[in-house]
């Protein structure tokens, strides 16, 4: 495809407008102010009038197939939320289920311009499954919920992870990776996540991990391991020895958010779920000044209730000014950053995440003639404060077409809301 005389979103996160962006394969061969010279080779020519082409989003922090639970675990904080709504539901969840529940997910990130994304859940085969159909990209871990005093290698999840690294890392030509997960502190033990960071070292593999989520989460580590913090107690088992992202970190001080910059951890921040849940804000302006790799991310649908990543960067690029009183903090470069580049390198995927030649072929379309896009003042504010996700028009990841003008290429769109709907519906009843 050819985008002919299309704004775009550049390397260096500055608006340009009427550019000419050619994507080859999976690839963006061309970037330039005129047709290229083999303007005829590209096949499509993408009419851009009215038209704001970035990087497509990814989605640092996911539980994608609770998509089942959305609108069904409301108005608790987290450790109620888990224990009496999220768990008892998920105890429900088959195999089938979680596959129905991923191919709705990624309609409706795909819809609002998000390719990839890191998702810590369960059912990883079937996960995979619906991941490779829609063709996006995603980096899966499965979940580990450890208490017992034993091993790592004695629990069954050992062997499985052992089989998903060995099947699916790499697979859908690289599209789909695999991580490790510790899920948090409060669900595993010392001996298990030394285990794992021994096990993802080795096999030179990422890891993702829930910590500083809530206030009662840091007080009751530091109560169960000698005043330890849970990113002071992970920094203590060398789990940031490896490539980590660390969901939320809403509850950290000076001190491990210097942790957190120097071992380059990527910290998935997800605005909309720590107000849903009542978990606080993360000192990411903090985060930002000191160089912290801040990413963004969505979370599960029972804490969020949409993938619009859109939401998500108004969020971020909103909330720290009125909670830290600043209205300087947080720029939409940042947040731009954050959505995008940063997202993927979050995943190990250095060749994605930008408009530059060479990269990926990760990209959104914007529709930006509606009102709420006039004047064209500063389009990076446009994006954060005016746009939303329905403003996608055109989402292409690694070169495809995933998504164009109310269609899905890959995707039943119906077929998977009545399964999703049918699905979540019986599990209701059951509970």
């Amino acid at each position: 495809m050819l985008f002919k005389n299309i704004a775009i979103i550049d390397e260096d996160f500055a608006y340009q407008p009427n550019c000419w962006v050619g994507v080859k394969g999976d690839r963006i061969a061309y970037i330039g102010t005129e047709a290229p010279a083999d303007a005829n080779e590209y096949g499509e020519i993408y009419d851009g009038a009215g038209k704001l082409l970035m990087p497509a989003l990814y989605n640092a922090h996911s539980h994608a197939p609770m998509t089942l639970l959305r609108g069904f675990a409301e108005n608790l904080p987290l450790q109620r939320w888990l224990n009496e709504k999220c768990w008892p539901f998920e105890a429900k969840m088959t195999p089938e289920d979680n596959y129905w529940a991923l191919v709705l997910a990624c309609a409706e990130m795909a819809r609002y311009g998000v390719v990839g994304f890191s998702d810590m859940y369960y059912a990883t085969p079937e996960r995979v499954k619906a991941i490779a159909e829609a063709g996006l990209k995603a980096n899966l871990c499965e979940g580990l919920i450890a208490f017992d005093e034993k091993p790592y290698a004695e629990y069954p999840i050992c062997a499985r992870n052992e089989e998903y690294v060995a099947k699916y890392h790499g697979y859908a030509n690289g599209r789909i990776l695999m991580d490790y997960n510790i899920h948090a502190e409060y669900t595993s033990t010392p001996r298990v996540c030394s285990d794992i960071v021994a096990i993802a070292k080795e096999k030179g593999l990422r890891l993702h991990l829930h910590a500083n989520e809530t206030k009662l989460e840091v007080e009751e580590c530091k109560g169960r391991h000698d005043g330890l913090t849970p990113i002071r107690y992970f920094e203590s088992l060398g789990v940031f020895d490896l490539p980590v992202t660390a969901a939320h970190c809403v509850w950290v001080d000076d001190g491990e958010i210097e942790i957190l910059a120097e071992r380059g951890v990527f910290v998935a921040n997800n605005p909309a779920s720590n107000m849903k849940l009542g978990s606080g804000f993360a000192p990411i302006s903090k985060m930002l000044d000191r160089g912290v790799n801040v990413c963004l991310g969505t979370d599960g649908m029972a804490s969020n209730n949409n993938h619009d990543m859109f939401a998500d960067m108004y969020l971020m690029g909103l909330i720290y000014k009125g909670a830290t009183l600043d209205p300087a903090v947080v720029t939409p470069q940042q947040v731009l950053r954050a959505a995008t580049r940063m997202g993927a390198l979050s995943q190990g995927r250095e060749d994605c995440g930008l408009v530059k030649e060479g990269m990926k072929a990760d990209l959104c379309v914007l529709d930006v003639t509606g009102p709420q896009w006039c004047p064209m003042t500063d389009a990076l504010y446009n994006i954060v404060f005016s746009g939303s996700g329905s403003d996608v028009v055109l989402t292409m990841c690694d070169g495809a077409v995933v998504y164009r003008d109310g269609e899905w290429p890959t995707i039943d769109l119906e077929l998977a809301k009545a399964e999703v709907t049918a699905r979540s519906q019986r599990i209701i009843a059951e509970l």
